[in-house]
């Protein structure tokens, strides 16, 4: 039975896995996860590792003797700590500095195809010059095959000879003898011992790849080995960061598919790649993710639209089994992202449920929702600083709610802000137009528009029975 201070380190190692820049509740399902893997966490020779199976099936255990398992987990009260790992570099010139974003992959011999030297060429070539300068990739051979981890090294050097050389491009490899035990593992959901050996392995190798991109860059985007990337994805993640900037958020979703396009903050990364470790054998990878983003108080998920990133390959890493997934999200040709500088909103409209007026402004795939508006109903953007604006497109309603649009409504532009009652609002606005069909767009707007704006307003010119979506607001500034 546990003692109180047993029980008390349980809940403190739960409480530093907190964000600590917003307190919220971990979700329940979360806390039974971790309650119930450190109620049977002990230290002697071996460890005892309990999770739960599929939110609520029954609870197996699976006791580990391994000197190499003890060896890899000793450290585990430590998550913000790197894991003792010496790891082989099979292709890296030193990095001279730290960069923006480091993209992560990880990849063994497959039975069918090959799509690793495809998805670097895609990554490169896809970036420009000033985004090169921004940008790591480091690959994780984690196949213990040697013969075939050596002519993948011979192939990349080859054919990646000039990004090696000016550190863009590391590849590495995480030996053997630091993995836990990968056989006799449970089967938890029924899957086949194989299946489980592999989906285990597959943790055990992102968590080596997590801890060692830990202090490479300010950001870390996680992708698979058979990955197509937009055009300029980087100037896209960039421009989504700076549009929440002052958002809590653990991972943003630049992909629907697996764990394809997951970004996380570099120093979140040591502390992942402990929980990819401590159960690995429990549930696949992009299954642990989500438990992380949970724990770390990120309670929806923020994915962003289109996708930046596709898979591509046709057979699985495991078996050589057909893989077909596709994000009918992405977009490969470049595509003109908003700036949308940062703004306080607010509305007079009843609000429904929490589709509050900010996640109209959002780059991620959410929208404002209210109750039916009245003649005289505002929707408000304050800049913080006076912009000039080059263009702008507001779009209402929803492929599913297609009549929740603004069918009479206006536009208009404001300058020379004041606060009233502790809001920030305009003294003058001039009118650039009314809506069409619920959607308003115009161009050209600086040679339009003699001052700088400071606020954009949304106007109801005629009340309507139907509620109203604001699905989008983007601004393009000059």
């Amino acid at each position: 039975m546990f003692k109180f201070h047993q029980m008390k380190y349980i809940f403190e190692t739960l409480d530093k896995m907190r964000c600590l820049r917003k307190r919220s509740t971990v979700s329940f399902l979360g806390v039974l996860v971790i309650f119930l893997l450190f109620m049977n966490l002990y230290i002697e020779d071996s460890y005892v590792l309990e999770g739960d199976k599929q939110f609520g099936r029954e609870t197996s255990t699976h006791q580990l003797n391994s000197e190499r398992y003890v060896h890899t987990f000793k450290d585990l009260s430590n998550f913000s700590g790197t894991i003792n790992v010496t790891y082989r570099y099979l292709a890296a010139t030193p990095l001279q500095r730290k960069r923006f974003l480091t993209i992560g992959l990880s990849s063994v011999k497959r039975k069918k195809g090959n799509y690793l030297l495809e998805t670097i060429r895609s990554i490169f070539e896809q970036s420009s010059y000033e985004e090169l300068k921004e940008i790591s990739v480091v690959v994780h051979l984690a196949e213990f095959n040697s013969s075939w981890r050596e002519v993948m090294v011979q192939d990349i050097t080859q054919k990646f000879a000039h990004h090696i050389i000016a550190g863009r491009l590391i590849v590495i490899h995480a030996p053997e003898e630091y993995y836990p035990i990968l056989d006799g593992l449970k089967r938890n959901y029924n899957d086949p011992e194989d299946r489980v050996r592999f989906r285990s392995k597959q943790n055990v190798d992102y968590a080596f790849l997590l801890n060692f991109c830990a202090n490479t860059s300010d950001y870390y985007v996680m992708l698979e080995d058979d990955v197509r990337c937009s055009k300029n994805f980087l100037t896209a993640i960039k421009k989504v960061i700076t549009s929440l900037e002052g958002t809590y958020w653990v991972t943003l979703e630049f992909s629907k598919l697996g764990y394809i396009g997951k970004l996380y903050h570099s120093h979140d990364l040591p502390r992942l790649a402990h929980f990819l470790l401590m159960f690995y054998q429990e549930m696949p990878c992009d299954w642990l993710l989500t438990h992380f983003r949970d724990l770390l108080a990120q309670k929806n998920v923020i994915r962003f639209k289109p996708s930046l990133f596709q898979h591509m390959g046709y057979y699985s890493s495991y078996k050589g089994a057909e893989n077909k997934l596709k994000d009918d999200d992405f977009e490969e040709e470049s595509f003109d992202i908003p700036d949308n500088p940062p703004a306080s909103l607010y509305t007079n409209m009843n609000v429904f449920e929490s589709y509050e007026a900010s996640k109209a402004y959002s780059s991620v795939d959410e929208y404002f929702w209210g109750k039916p508006p009245s003649t005289g109903d505002i929707f408000v953007i304050v800049f913080e600083n006076p912009i000039v604006i080059k263009k702008i497109k507001v779009t209402t309603g929803t492929e599913d709610r297609q009549n929740d649009i603004l069918h009479h409504g206006a536009l208009d532009v404001g300058e020379n802000v004041v606060r009233f009652k502790r809001i920030r609002q305009c003294v003058t606005y001039v009118r650039l137009g009314e809506f069409k069909n619920g959607n308003f767009e115009m161009s050209d707007m600086n040679q339009k528009i003699p001052f700088d704006i400071h606020c954009i307003r949304i106007y109801v010119t005629k009340t309507q029975k139907e509620w109203l979506i604001i699905r989008s607001i983007s601004i393009w500034t000059s």
